[in-house]
């Protein structure tokens, strides 16, 4: 297939970790501006602010951590607190059924993968396109890859 892009290609919510971060900076910021500016609040209620919004921001980044990245010899998942690594061979399916928050690779052990990387939420039509190519390159890949039958 010639409209496959060229590895390595990364997927993730670009519009849903732009909300994620943007808010993270604003409340930082607003936060730690008024703990500083409120001259009531003693150093340590000031501390206690300025941790809680350092706090709320690191929840931010963790959020829009999710990514899938394709290259040559497979994919890698990152989810909200996870990482793996998958070979080509081991993606069975790709699927992004109607109201499904995310991709899911079935894979080769009979388990399920939630790829957090690819999800419909603000920009469905992109995520549509996303699971369409990652589902194009792993039936690509999966069926380029050399037959290990041997007798």
């Amino acid at each position: 297939m010639s409209d496959l892009p060229t590895l390595p290609v990364t997927f993730r919510p670009g519009r849903t970790r732009a909300v994620l971060l943007t808010a993270g900076v604003a409340i930082l910021v607003v936060i730690t501006t008024v703990a500083l500016l409120l001259d009531q609040l003693t150093t340590g209620e000031r501390l206690s602010f300025i941790l809680t919004a350092a706090l709320l921001f690191a929840v931010l980044l963790l959020l829009a951590r999710p990514k899938v990245v394709a290259d040559d010899s497979g994919v890698t998942v990152v989810n909200i607190a996870s990482r793996r690594r998958l070979d080509w061979a081991e993606i069975v399916q790709v699927n992004l059924r109607p109201g499904d928050p995310w991709v899911f690779l079935n894979l080769s052990d009979g388990t399920s993968l939630p790829a957090l990387g690819i999800q419909p939420g603000i920009a469905k039509k992109r995520a549509i396109d996303d699971a369409r190519t990652l589902r194009a390159l792993a039936e690509a890949r999966s069926t380029a890859a050399p037959e290990r039958h041997q007798g």
